[in-house]
């Protein structure tokens, strides 16, 4: 089974990031390692080289080298040129307000720039670089979401699906907040003529008081806690259901 961790160089890695990428390492026959750097005003000089060491600390290696994002984009252009596509000039705020269709969820998008004019577009361009979203065609599990960014930069959804079916990767693991991609990624897979990774998504680990962790728990991270520590509360959390939830608790 090949598979893959792929984290953001944005802050070091908390505790329930170390645990996803022990279980995927173990679960894995052959595993690759790949730095999501893409979004550039987010990358902290240095962060990438302390979440590999990090990582090799807990006990995961990786045998081949490190594949970057920012060193993959002609990949993602020849993707993004085999899709239907369209312009979207479209704010946050914009969507928010915007009605939606019955039953839709909050922030579905509701295709508002999918059949503008050309005179349209132009008009639009003048005032706000757009993004690139897909015509998804109805798909109800999806909407027309976007595939590059305003300011060039090729979206998550994109990129992660290109690299892990150029990789050959076979299985992802990864936490349950990243559940909700799923049916997003399956789609461009289809729609790419790719073939589809198994998913499997890990219960998060919650801090104190059921707090989800995040980047910025400085205190939860292998720095904070020392690899030995760290290791130790991962080999314990193991012994439950990879679909449940995990409390840490230093007390």
């Amino acid at each position: 089974m090949v598979g893959r961790y792929a984290p953001s160089p944005t802050g070091d890695l908390h505790l329930g990031n170390l645990r996803t990428a022990v279980i995927a390492h173990r679960r894995a026959s052959r595993f690759l390692m790949r730095v999501e750097d893409l979004d550039v005003g987010r990358v902290r000089p240095g962060v990438a080289n302390r979440q590999l060491a990090d990582l090799r600390a807990v006990g995961v290696h990786w045998e081949e080298p490190v594949v970057f994002q920012s060193e993959r984009t002609a990949l993602y252009e020849a993707a993004l040129g085999q899709l239907d596509t369209y312009e979207c000039f479209c704010t946050r705020a914009e969507i928010r307000e915007a009605p939606s269709a019955p039953h839709a969820p909050p922030g579905f998008y509701p295709g508002t720039c999918r059949n503008l004019s050309a005179g349209e577009r132009a008009a639009r361009a003048a005032v706000r670089a757009p993004a690139v979203r897909v015509r998804a065609d109805g798909d109800r599990a999806v909407d027309d979401f976007v595939v590059r960014r305003n300011d060039g930069a090729f979206a998550y959804q994109l990129a992660v699906v290109v690299d892990d079916a150029e990789q050959g990767i076979e299985e992802v693991v990864r936490g349950a907040d990243l559940a909700d991609s799923e049916p997003r990624q399956r789609w461009l897979y289809r729609a790419l003529g790719l073939r589809e990774p198994a998913f499997v998504h890990v219960g998060l680990v919650l801090g104190p008081g059921g707090v989800r962790l995040a980047k910025r728990h400085g205190a939860i991270t292998l720095r904070a806690l020392g690899a030995e520590a760290a290791r130790s509360w991962i080999e314990a959390s193991l012994d439950r259901p990879l679909s449940e939830p995990v409390v840490y608790d230093p007390a």
